[in-house]
This record gives C-alpha cells, sequence and structure tokens, in this order.
C-alpha cells in the first residue's frame, strides 16, 4: 500500500524489469539498476532527489531471492536517492519495516549530507588509473603507518588550504615526500567508510571523529572530500590511492563491520534495520526449553547481542550479511585498488552462534576467495566480551595487532618489567604466540601506541588520564595506560625531565622499529604529537586530535632517531627476518642467529633470566649467513648486529664478548647523548651506556664493506 501524499515519476511502466545483482544502485549511460534484498517487504519504493529535495517515489516491482529490484533509464551520475520499504511492525519477531522512513542503500557507493538529510548518491565509476597496480609488498618489508585521514594534515601550512583535511591533501606530494623521507611502507587509514556521529555526542556539542560507526560499507566518507560529496569523494579517493601506490605506500583501511551507526534497538533507523533487521543483527540466543531440549527452530529473542559495546552487532552467520561484507571488501580492493584491511574487533565476526569459531563462514569465506586471500589482513584479535580476546589465535593468512607487544614493552621502559625474558620474546617476534602453527614473525604487529591510548608523548608524560573534554567525567578510556610521568604530571619547563622524556620516546620508537615483527607507528609520535592525556579522543575533532605541524614544539630528534631506525631496518634484512631465531648457527662453525648478552659479555643463563632486578639486555643478530635462503636457494650474507637496551636508572659498564660476532664495531644508532654514532667498540672494552638508552652495534667488517661499495 503507497502513502497516498507520494508521488511517483510517472506509472509502473518507467521502471523497467532489471536484475536482482549486484546489489546495489548499478550505474550506466543507458539505464541504473536497482537491486536491495528485503525479503519480508510487501513493496519498496527506490525514491529519487532532485535539486530543491523534491522527492519522487517508483515501485521496484520484481521480486527474487529476498531482492527488490528495477532499472530506470537516463539518470545522472550524482543523482540523490534512498529507498522506502512497507511491510510487518513486528519488533518482537525482528520486523521493523517504516515506509516513512527513507533508507540508505546498503551497497551505496557514496553518501551525500547527514542525519535526515543524508541521501545516497549515483556513482559514475569510471577512472584513469594510469597503469596503477597493488604493491603487494611482503610482510617482513612493510612498515605501517596510522593515521587519520582529516587529522594528519587538517594544519599542514604547505598543504593548500582547501585541500588540508581531505582525501586530495593526503594524497598531496608534500605527504608522500614525508612519508616516503620518514621510511614507512603503508598508510593505515582510519575509518574511511561513511559514519554518523551518535545523537549522544552531538548533544554535547562533539562528533565522532575516529570514524567507528560505519552506515556505509562501500561508500568514502563524504566530509573527507574536498571536491564535495555528490558522487566526487569516490574518485577523490581513487586519485589519493594512485598518488600514494606512485610514492611506493600501501593502503590498508581500517574497516568496522562488527555493528553499525543504528546502534541498539532504540537507535535510528537509517538502512540495515530498515530492510532486513532480522538477519542482518545478531540476538540473544533464546534460551532451552524448561525440559532441557534445545529451543524450538523458531524461537526468537529481540534483544540484541551487543559484543561490540555499540548497541548491536552484525550477523555474519546470516547469508546476505557474510554476502555485504565480502561484496565490500571485494570492491574496496578491485574497484579502490586498497591494499589491505584492518578489521576493527575482530572477534566480533569469528563467531558461529554465540561462540568464537575459526572455522567461522567468514574465514573460511574470506580464507577461500581469490581476491581476498591476496591482500593484507590484519585483526584487532579481541571484543568487549570476556571470551572474546583471540591474540595468537588467528588462523593464516592473518597478521595480528599484539597488544602483549605493547604492554611488555612500555613496562619494560617505564621499570615495571621484573626482569627482561619477557621483553626479549617480544623482541625476538613473540613466538609464543605465533610459532606452534606454521606463521611467522611477521604475524605480529608490533605497536606501542596506537589511536587508541597515549600517544608516545603523553606515554611518557602523563601518569593518569585526562579526558575530561570527552564530557564523561573522565569515566571513558582505559585506566591501564603502563605510562609514567618522569616526575610531573603533563607539561613542565623541568629541563631535565624533558630530556628525559624525549630519550624515552626515542627508546620507544627504537625498540619498535628495531624489533621482529611488523611495526606500526601512530602518526605524529616521531615528531612529539599530544593530545594533552587524552587517552580516548574519539569525539575531539580539533587541536586535540590534529597533528600540528609547526616545528617549534616539534621533536625533531625523536623523528632523526626514528628515521635512523627504519633504514636500518629497510638496509639490513638481518633486522626483518621471515623465519624463527633458533639460537643456534645457520653454517657449521658460524655465530649463532641469535644470542642474548647480559652486560658483562656472557651469554644469558638462567638464573640470569629469572633475575628480577636486571634491566639491560643484550640482544645478538647474526647476518652471517642469514636463515632465509635466497631467490635461487643461495646463502644470503648481511651486517650483523648487537643492540643493547638498558632501563635501569644508572649508568651500565657492558663489555662485547670475545668472540667471532661482534668483535669489532662501531654505534650506529644510540638515544645516549654520551654515547654518540661513530663510536667504535672492539672486544673485551668496556662501554659505560647511561641511563635508559638503546645502543646498536653494528660489526666494523660489514661497514667497511658499505663504504668501499660507496
Amino acid at each position: 500500500m503507497t502513502p497516498g501524499l507520494w508521488r511517483s515519476l510517472g506509472d509502473r511502466a518507467q521502471v523497467w524489469p532489471g536484475r536482482n545483482w549486484p546489489l546495489g544502485a548499478t550505474w550506466s549511460p543507458e539505464s541504473t539498476n536497482f537491486a536491495v534484498y528485503a525479503p519480508d517487504a510487501t513493496d519498496l519504493w527506490v525514491c529519487l532527489f532532485d535539486d530543491e529535495d523534491g522527492e519522487h517515489q517508483l515501485p521496484l516491482t520484481e521480486h527474487s531471492l529476498g531482492i527488490w529490484h528495477g532499472a530506470l533509464p537516463d539518470l545522472a551520475p550524482g543523482t540523490r536517492y534512498g529507498f522506502r520499504a512497507h511491510g510487518p511492525w513486528d519488533p518482537d519477531n525482528g520486523l521493523r519495516f517504516n515506509s516513512r522512513k527513507l533508507l540508505l542503500d546498503p551497497c551505496g557507493l557514496a553518501v551525500s549530507g547527514i542525519g535526515d538529510a543524508a541521501r545516497s548518491v549515483l556513482v559514475d565509476p569510471s577512472f584513469d588509473w594510469e597503469g596503477d597496480v597493488p604493491l603487494k609488498r611482503r610482510w617482513r618489508d612493510t612498515v605501517i603507518y596510522e593515521l587519520h585521514v582529516k587529522g594528519f594534515t587538517q594544519l599542514h601550512d604547505r598543504i593548500p588550504e582547501d585541500l588540508r583535511g581531505t582525501y586530495a591533501g593526503l594524497g598531496h606530494p608534500v605527504v608522500t615526500d614525508y612519508l616516503n623521507d620518514l621510511g614507512v611502507t603503508a598508510v593505515e587509514l582510519l575509518p574511511v567508510h561513511q559514519f554518523f556521529s551518535e545523537p549522544a555526542l552531538l548533544e554535547r556539542g562533539l562528533t565522532n571523529y575516529w570514524g567507528y560507526n560505519s552506515i556505509g560499507f562501500f561508500a568514502p566518507h563524504g566530509a573527507y572530500s574536498a571536491a564535495g560529496d555528490r558522487g566526487q569523494q569516490v574518485a577523490e579517493f581513487k586519485a589519493m590511492v594512485r598518488s600514494l601506490h606512485r610514492a611506493g605506500i600501501e593502503v590498508i583501511l581500517d574497516v568496522v563491520y562488527n555493528h553499525t551507526a543504528e546502534a541498539g534497538p532504540d537507535g535510528a533507523t537509517i538502512s540495515f534495520r530498515g530492510l532486513d533487521d532480522r538477519g542482518f543483527y545478531r540476538r540473544v540466543p533464546p534460551e532451552p526449553a524448561e525440559d532441557g531440549e534445545p529451543a524450538a527452530d523458531d524461537a526468537f529473542d529481540d534483544t540484541y547481542w551487543d559484543v561490540t559495546g555499540c548497541g548491536n552487532t552484525v550477523n555474519s552467520d546470516d547469508p546476505l550479511a557474510l554476502r555485504l561484507i565480502l561484496d565490500s571488501l571485494r570492491y574496496w580492493v578491485t574497484e579502490m585498488h586498497v591494499d589491505g584491511f584492518r578489521f576493527d574487533l575482530m572477534s566480533a565476526l569469528t563467531r558461529t552462534g554465540p561462540d568464537i569459531d575459526m572455522s567461522c563462514k567468514l574465514l573460511i569465506a574470506m580464507g577461500q576467495d581469490p581476491v581476498l586471500r591476496h591482500v593484507k589482513l590484519i585483526a584487532e584479535p579481541w571484543d568487549v566480551s570476556m571470551g572474546g580476546y583471540l591474540v595468537g589465535n588467528m588462523p593464516p593468512p592473518w597478521v595480528e595487532w599484539n597488544d602483549q607487544y605493547r604492554d611488555t614493552i612500555r613496562d619494560f621502559w617505564r621499570g615495571h618489567l621484573g626482569g627482561t625474558h619477557a621483553v626479549a620474546t617480544r623482541l625476538a617476534g613473540s613466538s609464543d604466540l605465533y610459532a606452534d602453527d606454521g606463521r611467522s614473525a611477521y604475524n605480529s604487529v608490533n605497536f606501542v601506541t596506537a589511536h587508541d591510548g597515549f600517544t608516545v608523548r603523553d606515554l611518557v608524560s602523563y601518569d593518569q588520564k585526562h579526558n575530561e573534554d570527552n564530557g564523561e567525567d573522565n569515566r571513558d578510556g582505559t585506566d591501564n595506560n603502563r605510562s609514567w610521568n618522569h616526575g610531573v604530571e603533563g607539561e613542565t619547563d623541568d629541563a631535565d625531565i624533558l630530556a628525559l622524556r624525549r630519550r624515552q620516546a626515542m627508546n620507544l620508537m627504537a625498540t619498535l622499529c628495531l624489533s621482529n615483527g611488523v611495526p606500526m607507528l601512530t602518526a605524529g609520535d616521531e615528531r612529539g604529537r599530544t593530545q594533552g592525556g587524552n587517552n580516548n579522543p574519539y569525539c575531539q575533532d580539533n587541536e586535540i586530535s590534529w597533528l600540528d605541524w609547526s616545528s617549534d614544539d616539534a621533536w625533531l630528534d625523536v623523528y632523526e632517531l626514528t628515521k635512523t631506525a627504519l633504514r636500518l631496518r629497510r638496509e639490513h634484512q638481518t633486522l626483518r627476518q621471515r623465519h624463527w631465531f633458533e639460537g643456534r648457527p645457520t653454517i657449521v662453525g658460524g655465530p649463532k642467529d641469535l644470542a642474548w648478552l647480559h652486560p658483562s659479555g656472557r651469554e644469558m643463563t638462567d638464573a640470569d633470566w629469572h633475575d628480577t632486578d636486571l634491566r639491560t639486555i643484550g640482544m645478538f643478530v647474526s647476518g652471517k649467513p642469514l636463515r632465509e635462503p635466497g631467490k635461487h636457494g643461495e646463502q644470503l650474507l648481511d651486517a650483523s648486529f648487537l643492540v643493547w637496551f638498558h632501563a635501569g636508572a644508572e649508568p651500565c659498564a657492558i663489555f662485547l664478548p670475545s668472540n667471532d660476532w661482534v668483535s669489532k664495531g662501531q654505534v650506529v644508532l644510540s638515544t645516549d647523548p654520551d654515547v654518540p654514532v661513530g663510536t667504535a667498540v672492539a672486544s673485551e672494552q668496556e662501554l659505560v651506556i647511561g641511563p635508559r638508552c638503546v645502543v646498536v652495534l653494528q660489526e666494523e667488517e660489514w661497514l667497511r664493506a658499505a663504504v668501499k661499495q660507496s
């Protein structure tokens, strides 16, 4: 039944039958095909909007396999549209049809406007990629840089003002030159799927800045477009990817498929809920019958099952929800040329019913998919449930955010780690998590900070979170920061404290860049970005979150140290190995591939590993030869390194061992100002390093060869 107040653009004959695939609106010069899944709807209309926002409704009369479809001729790209669905209103059984509610296309390629003014947009998909192809960089050669599209360039004075905070700004040569100079190989973009702000935030005069509130799995967020949101955002996003690829930088998207902006059952109906609420969102499993038998097949509980903390959980068991996720992923790879994905709260998607299932439909489908199985796949391997912590348990080819690395390295450098055993495990690639099932060290994405939590500068400047600006009475954000203010909470003019903080920041960055695994840096950490102690600025679309590019307060020494560490990693495969270390020689008579040294120069003993007061450890990594063979099976030779990590509060005397390891070398990286780069060190020589520092020695033989070749 069509409400009488609606007027169509003519009669039903104007709507061609069309086809039921692909889902969404598929534009061509001849016609636009509309296909939308709403199996329980009784009528469905496509609604077109003119420039004055006048609405014209046309019925989709074809209905097959739960999909309503039809085609309209002569529509122009940029045309705004939506859907209205009529059907039963029976929330107790997951049916929430309301034909008065305009719905966004779940597969729409662009969205214009926000809130009640939001409309899906027809997009001409043509684009001249100028030969662009995926980079397909190996994991062991990858250095990830997590950034926010808007926040990274919003304050950049060398980018044209009209491009700041946009896709075009991120693709600007100023940005690509900076990333190349620093040494990162991939950007991981905080969510760029179309998202909306939560009503509670808007009531407080805030917005969702991070973007973990998706509503359009195919649509690049319109507010990040310099060219406009009538479909121009699609071409602008593609141009950004093309620019980054030309600079040798991969593009990884942080994707949120585990929940949507529709929130809990009392939240707004924007798209999915008005079309297939029963299938798309998970429900609390029904209770067994009183006799203990399983619940009847038709038993239904309309209580949303929420393991995301956002009001709903997408039901990846449902065939059409699964199809939507897979179609979205393939679209971003094939049409938008992205190189990989980081999955927010991946555990919420790895379930069969309520239970974690490593053989769930989504994982099996992605592992078999000829497109998706060859891109970078990163899991945030947890959700908000008690049973959702999966670190170390994701199957190949997935790699994981390793929060155990983060916590251990933070504790080591703030002096809260009892001994050195745990830090050695993390430095070597976390074999305790990944070596038992055929995975490699690169399955660990190592990080010390991320968007969620303190920046590196705040990590060394605050003991407590300071989230008052979020309007939640400082209750939000974690209290488990593992941070240390070094004597004063927040900013200070004390020169000694400032010097120590900067050295500690350099220690954290050097450790991250030189650990085995895949390093992930958070944008701005290399130049001292601060959030003023806010460890949860998800709603701070302002200077609290934006990267300050002014040089007045940039920690340029931290930048140069980070750049040096990444250069060493890039130039020496010794520092980015794929095979696990075995603690034995790779050839007869050669040095061990990995050895751990006590400051006295001897190898660590069992007693040393159990010494809870030990704050210093040396990591020897051999390149003579590498355990991994070359392309044709040949032995590969590289430099050997001895890296000293000293977290003690007092200076420490260290000795080079008397053997064929780094018997004679030179300092190539140092956070100790009294042991500068270029310092020569020989066997059985005492070297005194200052409190809390990293010192990297490279064997002299390789240094001489490098100088000769240059």
